[in-house]
Order: structure tokens, then sequence, then C-alpha cells
């Protein structure tokens, strides 16, 4: 069928032609295979449209010329929905340096022209990307759309609408990389994923505030700090001391979970200065920062501001309902590898 020749699809078509519609391509009215004629005829090029949708019977008819080899035409769904998918479109538009061809302008298909197509080096399309080298698009138009971008980043208070205006403005300016990941079996497959998830993220609240050294070391700085903050009265004295004592912890845990002493090599670390902490990796003393043990400075100030609302919330609740840890029984005693033997 149609669905299984497109699954398998995935080609690179060269020196491409690009038509942006914001609109349906269905059969009875913009055949796909005319709008090829249309703007190819007799040059040689491959024309690429993205559109809005792409029906079944524009699509067979997509899939049939393209197998028969009579027409170097393609066609992708417009990534997006709504407002944002008429904004990615002039995104893409920008970058090969075509035109939206919408009604909304006032531009049928019917009236389009050769000078309204973009263009670019290549487009390589699988089932679910398309991806477009070397756009034709003039650089100082991309620049000014950039900029535009930024100043709609600047504006909007929305973390979601932040994120989708970074990755148009990645795409824009500095590309996208895929990171492929793989493995022996499905399980370490995921998680394979989810280190590289937590890689990339920490990567970009690296880049939005910086980074400090890991290890806790950083909060053990902060411990001299807070013995310098004057106190009016011996109850914030008592909850400056707690919070010295906690953000110990993080240190604590991770050389217990090395097998080591914790309150040992917390003393340690508070004997040094600046970088110099434990590395659990090394089981060693070492300058934290050049041994490339960091922590986004995002990250740890986050944890420490929820640690502190958790535990405000905990000081003026009356009770706190949790679960009771469900003991695991222990396996039954026996040999090894004596089962299923009468």
């Amino acid at each position: 069928g149609i669905a299984e020749v497109l699954n398998k699809l995935a080609y690179k078509i060269d020196d491409t032609v690009m038509a942006e519609l914001n609109y349906k391509v269905d059969g009875d009215k913009k055949d796909p295979a005319a709008v090829a004629k249309k703007f190819l005829q007799d040059n040689g090029r491959s024309l690429l449209i993205i559109a809005e949708d792409v029906d079944g019977e524009a699509l067979a008819t997509l899939v049939v010329n393209r197998l028969r080899g009579a027409l170097k035409i393609a066609a992708v769904k417009a990534p997006g929905f709504g407002d944002r998918r008429k904004e990615m479109l002039e995104d893409i538009a920008i970058l090969t340096g075509g035109t939206v061809i919408t009604e909304d302008k006032g531009i049928k298909l019917e009236s389009a022209t050769m000078d309204m197509l973009g263009s670019a080096e290549k487009v390589v399309i699988d089932k679910e990307n398309t991806t477009i080298v070397n756009g034709g698009g003039e650089k100082e138009n991309i620049d000014n759309r950039v900029a535009q971008i930024r100043k709609q980043m600047d504006i909007t208070t929305s973390d979601y609408d932040k994120e989708k205006l970074q990755e148009r403005l990645a795409k824009l300016s500095g590309g996208v990389a895929v990171l492929y990941v793989g493995a022996a079996s499905e399980v370490e497959m995921k998680s394979k994923k989810d280190l590289v998830e937590d890689a990339l993220n920490a990567t970009r609240a690296a880049i939005e505030e910086g980074f400090i050294p890991g290890g806790g070391v950083a909060y053990i700085r902060a411990i001299d700090d807070l013995k310098n903050i004057k106190t009016t009265n011996q109850d914030e004295a008592t909850g400056i001391a707690i919070i010295a004592r906690a953000i110990e912890e993080p240190l604590r845990m991770i050389v217990e979970n090395a097998g080591q002493e914790g309150s040992v090599v917390v003393q340690k670390v508070r004997e040094g200065k600046a970088d110099f902490g434990y590395n659990a990796w090394t089981d060693a003393y070492e300058n934290l920062f050049a041994a490339g043990v960091i922590d986004p400075t995002k990250v740890a100030r986050v944890a420490l501001e929820n640690a502190g609302s958790v535990a405000g919330m905990f000081l003026t609740t009356e009770c706190v309902l949790a679960d009771i840890p469900e003991e695991t029984p222990a396996m039954p005693a026996g040999a090894p590898g004596m089962g299923g033997m009468m």
C-alpha cells in the first residue's frame, strides 16, 4: 500500500526548489503532479512541496510519479500547528529565499510564479524528518528573522513559548544536531537515551546561568557565607545553622554512595578552598573544575530553592500524609541453579 511505500522511502533530492503552501493539497483542486509540471518543466530540478496537509489521492499521485521517475517531486507536511505553523513556514521561506503561498496574502497556487519558490542545495527526507541543507535565502533576511525571534524570546513569559522560539532560532541560526543512540537491547538503549537527555538538559542549564564545581563543593563553600549573616534573634540563628548543616547533605550522599564515610570527607573538603573537592569516580581529592566535575548553576540554585520551599511548607503544616514503605520479602532459601527439579 501507499503507507508501506512511504515507510521505506528515505531519499535525497538535490538542486531543489520548494513551494511553501499554507493550505491543504488535495487531488481535486491542487494536484501535486500539475504543480510539479507548472514549476519544473524542462529545468531538471526537483520540487519539494511543504503543505498544511496532503490528502490520500494527492499522496498516491506523488508516490506513483516518484516510483515511475516521471517527476522529481516530494511533499511533506508543514511543521507545527495553527499560528506557530504559519511562523515556521515563514522561517522556511526566509531560509530558502522563497515566499509562503497562502490565500491570507492573496496568493493562490494558480497565480504563483517561479520566483516565489525557495531553493536549497539538497533536501533529505525520511518518514519523520525533513532536513534542508544550504538554503538559498539571503543572509541579511535570515539575520533579521533571527533578531526578531530573539526579541520575542525576551518578551514572552511562557516557558513553553520560549522553548519553541528557541527551537526555531536554532534551526535558523545554528542548525539542529541529531544524536542517534544505539544499544544491544531496548532496556540499554532507554538507559543511554536517559543519560543523553540528562546531559542535554544540563548543557542547556549551563548555557543559561553558567556552571560551578560539582560534587556538592559549591554548597560547602557557601557555609562560610552563611556564618557572616547577621541575625536579630535566636530563631534566625537556629535556622541558619540548620541550613548550613543541610547543604552538606549532597556531598555526604555522594560519599556514602561511593562506600566512604561522609563526615570525614565533608571535613576534609571544608578544610580546602575554592574548587578543591572529592571526586567519587576516582576516589581522590582534587581540583574538580580541572577534573571536569561540574554542575549547572541553575540546577544547584533551583534544587536549593525547591528544598527550602518544601521545608517551609512542612514547618507550617499540622500533619503530613505519607505512604508506609512496603517491605520486599526475601527470596526463599535454596540451592542455586536447581530450579525445575522434582
